[in-house]
């Protein structure tokens, strides 16, 4: 008996240490696959930073000469005359700032009304359909806006909207300046209206997202203390979803901001600056598509890569800008509780 109760021990001996070394390699396997996966994490994170930092650098590097050459006027100069080699942004980045303001203006709120319509009051058979129609509208390439800005709204506008424009705004004092001109439907009005078509549904779809998100209790008690449906969305659905909406205005302007082939097809790709709407001009990435292949001089590339350089500034400003205004909405809301 104790010669089996000795041997008994000794197996459970040998099956505890088997057991703890099996135990210890699990935690050392463990522990190289946490320090794996946090390294290739880490270097995925610092990519982003890296590929960001390598993009300023190189605009930085390529916009030297230009900045040596005209300084911080370069900024505020009108003239853009490859031939003399003078070169001036302040056309590019007015087309810029007015046609994103112009598609912001008017996308903002159609895409407001989208996304309340379809999960607020659209019935449940028609909410699937209408929000994938929505989201097929972003999957359309640029230069398909482009083509049929050209060839469709153009023609349109120019025969249709822009008369009326002219005949009725035209009229008023100071606000008519911006409705004269040649109708010819091209010009930053066009452009703006263009990319208010394109960034519409990367704005609703985020939008509808976040809506969606609402707990379904915060509503029903409003509706229940007798709110109508649009008090439920200003006061229940705004403040709880205020970050993903701005998130997503933020997306739409940025993609305005950067959008090229759309632009440069109704936009006119004039260098002139005026105050009517109806004119034509140029944004930084329509004149970066027209004339970075076609540059020659090294003062001629220089000044493309300080307007790149300008519209990398001009986006980080407006996030800036969103997080600074998010940032704001917090502390009122933290001293109100």
């Amino acid at each position: 008996m104790k010669s089996q109760s000795l041997a008994s021990i000794a197996d459970e001996s040998a099956a505890q240490q088997a057991a703890d070394q099996a135990m210890v390699a699990t935690m050392r396997s463990q522990r190289m696959q946490d320090f794996v996966f946090h390294k290739v994490t880490l270097f995925f994170a610092l990519s982003v930073l890296l590929v960001l930092a390598g993009i300023i650098v190189s605009l930085v590097i390529g916009s030297i000469p230009a900045w040596r050459e005209f300084g911080p006027g370069f900024i505020t100069d009108i003239e853009w005359d490859p031939v003399n080699d003078k070169y001036g942004g302040l056309i590019a980045i007015f087309g810029t700032v007015v046609t994103s303001v112009i598609a912001l203006a008017v996308a903002f709120p159609i895409s407001f009304g989208i996304a309340v319509f379809l999960t607020e009051i659209c019935p449940a058979w028609l909410r699937r359909p209408m929000g994938t129609a929505v989201e097929l509208l972003a999957g359309v390439p640029s230069i398909i806006y482009g083509m049929w800005g050209l060839f469709v709204f153009a023609p349109f506008f120019s025969d249709w909207v822009q008369p009326l424009l002219a005949n009725t705004l035209g009229h008023v004092p100071v606000l008519g300046q911006l409705f004269t001109g040649p109708m010819m439907g091209i010009g930053i009005l066009t452009a703006g209206l263009i990319l208010a078509v394109m960034i519409l549904p990367f704005i609703a779809s985020v939008m509808r997202d976040v809506f969606e998100v609402v707990p379904a209790v915060l509503k029903e008690s409003a509706y229940g203390l007798g709110c109508t449906r649009w008090e439920v969305v200003r006061k229940i659905v705004l403040p709880y979803t205020k970050t993903g909406v701005v998130g997503g205005v933020m997306l739409g302007l940025g993609r305005a901001l950067g959008e090229t082939m759309a632009v440069t097809f109704v936009i006119g790709n004039a260098h002139n600056l005026s105050w009517s709407l109806f004119a034509p001009g140029n944004s930084i990435a329509s004149t970066l598509a027209n004339e970075f292949a076609e540059a020659e001089s090294v003062l001629h590339q220089s000044s493309l890569f300080a307007l790149g350089l300008i519209l990398f500034a001009i986006t980080f400003v407006v996030l800036a800008v969103a997080k600074m205004m998010l940032a704001g909405l917090h502390r009122r809301e933290g001293a109100r509780t």
